[in-house]
């Protein structure tokens, strides 16, 4: 459903989008991860054909966007960061409005709008100004606008930034029900907790996809390289690990500090030795299960050292 080949995007001399090949399939939640400025909002905005890329092909649906943006966006739904909604009207009337706009027959409109404000808990809101809505709720009424022509592909844009964790579950609620019923979602979020909801991960670093899977199969490729160090000051230990060869990160998790290890350089001996070396005699090491936030910082870090090298 979603096809990224070779894409490049630059704003004068920065490069927003530098290269990124991707496919996501029909029915899959496919989340965008990264730093701010890694190009997750240049390339949904590619993909939802605002923009055009510089080089390489972007296609929704077997169309290039490009190339056939009105058909393209008879097909999508696309939710960007901010709040793009009427103040002074009502949910109610935000969503009739919209309606008009998709060109929905009245009865169509009447029904989706019914099954919507129920889907998301908004049918006691109905004739709420938009404006004295919650976080929560404004983000929920986008999306109800958003999919009242019914949509194959959504992309979302960080939509739950700055909203409350039960709101935050409620809308992931319903876009795994969406994705159940056949929508393809693709969702840029700031929240690893959100990431490990979706079926798989995309890490952006500086305008690159630098990695692609199902958030278990990150946390797996990396537990026998993640370690919490025991039995030393975690300040000192920190700063005795800094610069090593082997070392991709020695960060504070908590009143931990975890250690990620470069496969190919290095083994937890090496970490302990180093330790040792430094005077922390009855240092251990544990092994852990690392978290996506842990396999993120490994994998920038890696990325940043490779920078750094060239």
């Amino acid at each position: 459903m979603i096809r990224l080949s070779g894409v490049k995007k630059s704003f004068g001399a920065l490069k927003a989008v530098d290269g990124i090949s991707l496919e996501i399939p029909k029915g899959e939640i496919f989340g965008l991860v990264g730093p701010d400025g890694a190009g997750k909002t240049t390339t949904l905005r590619m993909l939802a054909g605002l923009i055009d890329p510089d080089e390489g092909s972007v296609q929704v649906d077997g169309l290039e966007v490009k190339d056939h943006v009105e058909a393209v966006k008879d097909q999508i739904g696309y939710m960007a960061q901010r709040f793009g909604l009427y103040g002074d009207l009502t949910v109610a009337e935000n969503m009739i409005f919209y309606s008009d706009l998709f060109g929905l027959p009245e009865g169509d409109r009447d029904r989706m709008m019914g099954e919507f404000l129920e889907m998301t808990r908004m049918t006691p809101f109905r004739e709420r100004a938009a404006a004295k809505l919650s976080g929560g709720m404004k983000q929920k009424l986008a999306l109800m606008c958003t999919l009242l022509h019914k949509p194959r592909v959504l992309f979302l844009d960080e939509p739950t930034n700055g909203v409350d964790p039960l709101s935050r579950r409620d809308f992931w609620v319903i876009l795994k029900r969406l994705a159940g019923e056949g929508m393809t979602i693709l969702v840029s979020t700031a929240y690893l907790d959100e990431a490990e909801r979706c079926d798989r991960v995309g890490l952006m670093y500086k305008g690159r996809l630098i990695e692609v899977d199902p958030p278990s199969k990150m946390r797996e490729a990396w537990a026998p390289y993640s370690f919490a160090v025991e039995g030393a000051d975690r300040r000192g230990a920190r700063q005795a690990l800094h610069g090593k060869p082997f070392i991709l990160g020695a960060e504070p998790a908590g009143a931990e500090l975890h250690v990620y290890v470069e496969p190919s350089l290095g083994t937890a001996a090496d970490v302990v030795g180093a330790l040792h070396e430094a005077g922390f005699a009855g240092v251990t090491l544990r092994p852990i299960n690392p978290s996506l936030e842990d396999v993120f910082i490994a994998l920038i870090r890696r990325e940043e050292r490779r920078a750094a090298a060239c």
